[in-house]
């Protein structure tokens, strides 16, 4: 319900600026539409995905590969698709809520989302500004540390709901 108030708040910010400030209305409009316009690639990615996942990815298999006892497997996997993946990551969510409701483990989506900092693409371009040393110790460091969080935010995610 509360998504409905949110709308219609929305409708009415963007008619009460459409006959206040016209020329703001016409260009948030244009901003919206832009946005959008590079988002829908990525979006429908993320839709044949799910729609993938439904078809072929039962909740069983979910449970054992990213469950409770997927062990190191798991956050090798979360790590490695997290920096693997691209594109913003809002239109990552939507898949990462149906493998959490499959019995994917909150550590691992924390993993793969504290992990999608590395990014493959960039590190020629870090190592020709910082050197091969330094973006090794960092991509390591960046790396353990997504274990770490997605550790923590598990301990504390399950904490409350006990």
């Amino acid at each position: 319900m509360k998504q409905y108030y949110f709308l219609a708040l929305m409708a009415a910010v963007y008619t009460a600026v459409y006959f206040t400030v016209p020329q703001l209305f016409y260009e948030a409009l244009e901003g919206t539409y832009s946005i959008l316009l590079q988002v829908i690639p990525i979006l429908v990615l993320v839709f044949i995905f799910l729609f993938l996942f439904e078809l072929f990815v039962k909740p069983e298999k979910v449970k054992k590969n990213l469950g409770e006892h997927a062990g190191i497997k798991g956050w090798f996997f979360s790590i490695a698709t997290g920096i693997l993946s691209s594109g913003p990551i809002y239109v990552w969510y939507p898949l990462l809520s149906d493998l959490r409701k499959s019995g994917m483990r909150t550590s691992f989506i924390s993993t793969f989302l504290y992990s999608r900092a590395v990014k493959l693409p960039l590190l020629p371009v870090m190592v020709h500004y910082f050197g091969i040393t330094y973006t090794a110790v960092l991509a390591v460091y960046m790396l353990a540390t997504s274990v770490v969080v997605g550790y923590l935010t598990e301990l504390f995610v399950n904490g409350r709901k006990r």
